[in-house]
Order: C-alpha cells, then sequence, then structure tokens
C-alpha cells in the first residue's frame, strides 16, 4: 500500500514547522502517492510556509498559555476546547493513517485526539529539555524521536529513540560553497562575513546588540548578513545602507547565508542547534532566556561542553561579547578548534531515521 493518509502538526516558529515538512519531503519521495495534511494554528506563520513548501494545511484556534498572569489565559480553555472538536472533525474526514507531531501550540490537541481514536503516532521532540505538551502526549505515542540523550527522564524508555533533528537537505552540501554564497550576496572575499540569526521571527535582544556594536564590527574588519526577523525589519532596515552590512527580514536562501559565513550568531533553539552542527562553522550562541525551562542554554551547553561552540547569556552581553567575539575573530586555531568539534556532534540522518520509524508505524496497521 503507497496511498497512505499521513497527517503532521507543527508550528508556532521555524523550529516546529521546518522539522514537519523535512519529514513530510522524505515520506513523499518514499510513498508518491501518500495524501498529506498539516495541521497549524490559525495566524502563525506555519500558514504561509507550509503552503509555500507544497502541502495542505488545516488552521486550529489554539495559541500557548502566557507564563505570566494576563487576561490572554482566560480564553485558553475555550480555544484548547475548540481545537479539540476541530481536530476530531479534521481527522474524521481525512481518516489519518499515522499521526506526527513536531511541537507547537496545534500538536497537542490534533495529537490528543489522534491517539485517543488508536491511529499509530509519533512526536519529535527538539530540545534537550521537552515542553509539557510532549511530555503529555509521550503517554499514548507509539514512538517519540529525540535529539539529545537523557530524556528517559521525561518519555516512556521503551518509546524513545535517537534520531536527531530533521534539517533541511541542501545543507548537507555546502563544502566549497563559500565563493557562489558570498557572490550570491554581493560580499567581499576579503572580508570576514558575519551571520547573524535571532530565529525566524527575530530576538529584540541580538538586535540590539548588533545594532550597538556596528562601529566594532567595522573595526574588526567584519561585513555582516544579519536576518533581524519579520516582526524588527522596519525597526532595523535603515542599518542596511551602512557599508558592509546587510539587513534581511528572512533569509528565504539560508543554505547560501551559512556557506558565506566566517563565525555565525544565532539562538539555541533545537532546529538552529542541528543546522548548526551539519553546517560546521564557529558559532557564538546568544540563547534566549524566554523559553520554557529556559531549554535554549540547555540546547546550547550541550555544545559548548564538548568545545564546540561559545555561549554568552544575554544579561552578559554589554561585558563579555567584545572580548569573546574579538578573540574568535582574531584566531584562526579557535575558529577551527569550534568548527571541527560542532561537526563532530552532527546527526546528519535524522530525517531519514524518523521517516523509518513512521514507515514501521505505517507497515503495523
Amino acid at each position: 500500500m503507497s496511498n497512505y493518509k499521513i497527517i503532521l502538526s507543527g508550528g508556532g516558529t521555524g523550529g516546529h514547522i521546518y522539522p514537519a515538512i523535512s519529514i513530510a519531503n522524505e515520506l513523499k519521495q518514499r510513498y508518491p502517492n501518500a495524501e498529506f495534511l498539516f495541521v497549524g494554528a490559525k495566524d502563525k506563520m506555519e500558514m504561509e510556509k507550509v503552503p509555500q513548501a507544497g502541502y495542505n494545511i488545516e488552521g486550529l484556534w489554539i495559541s500557548g498559555i502566557q507564563r505570566k498572569l494576563t487576561l490572554k489565559n482566560l480564553s485558553f480553555p475555550f480555544k484548547l476546547i475548540a481545537s479539540l472538536l476541530r481536530s476530531r472533525k479534521i481527522i474524521k474526514q481525512f481518516k489519518p493513517d499515522v499521526a506526527i507531531g513536531t511541537g507547537g501550540f496545534a500538536s497537542g490537541p490534533l495529537l490528543q485526539v489522534a491517539t485517543s481514536k488508536g491511529i499509530p503516532s509519533l512526536i519529535q521532540e527538539q530540545n534537550s529539555y521537552p515542553g509539557i505538551t510532549n511530555k503529555i502526549l509521550s503517554k499514548k505515542a507509539n514512538k517519540v524521536c529525540v535529539a539529545y540523550d537523557g530524556l528517559e527522564r521525561f518519555f516512556p524508555k521503551d518509546k524513545i529513540v535517537k534520531t536527531g533533528n530533521p534539517v533541511r537537505q541542501d545543507l548537507l552540501s555546502l563544502d566549497n560553497k563559500s565563493i557562489e554564497a558570498k557572490d550570491f550576496f554581493g560580499l567581499k572575499h576579503n572580508k570576514v562575513t558575519l551571520l547573524v540569526l535571532g530565529g525566524s521571527l527575530g530576538a529584540r535582544r541580538i538586535n540590539e546588540l548588533i545594532v550597538k556594536k556596528l562601529d566594532f564590527f567595522h573595526e574588526q574588519n567584519v561585513q555582516i548578513i544579519w536576518q533581524c526577523g519579520k516582526l524588527y525589519y522596519q525597526d532595523y532596515k535603515i542599518n542596511g545602507d551602512i557599508k558592509d552590512v546587510q539587513v534581511h527580514a528572512f533569509l528565504n536562501r539560508i543554505d547560501m547565508a551559512y556557506a558565506a559565513a566566517d563565525i555565525i550568531i544565532s539562538r539555541a533553539g533545537a532546529s538552529s542547534v542541528s543546522e548548526l552542527c551539519i553546517v560546521g562553522k564557529p558559532v557564538i550562541f546568544i540563547p534566549s532566556p524566554n523559553v520554557a525551562e529556559d531549554h535554549q542554554t540547555k540546547n546550547a551547553n550541550a555544545i559548548v561542553e564538548k568545545d564546540g561552540a561559545i555561549l554568552i547569556k544575554e544579561a552578559d552581553l554589554d561585558v563579555d561579547f567584545e572580548n569573546k567575539f574579538k578573540l574568535l575573530n582574531n584566531s584562526k586555531e579557535k575558529q577551527e578548534l569550534l568548527s571541527n568539534n560542532i561537526k563532530k556532534l552532527a546527526l546528519i540522518n535524522a530525517t531519514k531515521d524518523i521517516a523509518d520509524e513512521v514507515e514501521k508505524l505505517l507497515k503495523s496497521k
């Protein structure tokens, strides 16, 4: 049987969306006649990115609980009930053979309904510290694909499969593309290229840092590709008029940006960390402190402990950033050490390994 029906849910940020798309692409290669349906949260970026990737998507009226007391939390129970009812209707109409969740607001209701109806399900946990949704879903899911060791503290041990995080396949062939990539962005070949990534939506503190340090970067003979995020583009686009500074809301050719980069500054979301392991460039992680259980710091530390990256906490940026950046920028030996060590942590077959687990579930029906 190859005309399977596969339902996937994941969204809110690129870190949940792109893994789901990568898994769908791999399964589509294996089963060209399969039918795919994504389920996301209305008004979130998956409603744009998933159709761009060629897949249909349904939206749920759902959002997360705010960690501080807010009036928005009063609507959460109503959104949850509405999303569970909508998920039930979607599953009844689509009749999926398997359900896949990659995290985000919408995956909770969708996977909850799927498992209650006995549909084989797999969840993919990207982080070293899982969120509450996946902890709950893991009790009924058939498989839990993870990227880090030690997650049996949170998930049933017999369900865990260490696969790594899915990454875009175009990142697997960046070697020898540096010249082409610098030409693509119109960069100078005799300057160090710094790539700044704050996540798909942007990172306020990183943007503030970069604009404050533009003169410092000029002194360091550095040119910048700066993805400030669509939430901040209007505030920072004027800096693109400065010599050797490019400001982008979003980098559609992230493969070219990675290939052009000599040094990368990045948040430490799970998908970003996995991509950067494969890219193998020297990285300075600036984790977001505004995430559940400070999981970005934990993600970054998993690399830093293996001498594969530098970590600077937001609270330490004013004191530490210039010294740490200067030491890295002026030391080819340090750059090579970080590059070699982070590459050793790459799990390049993650997408295929996850698809293998989905295939097992499909064939067990």
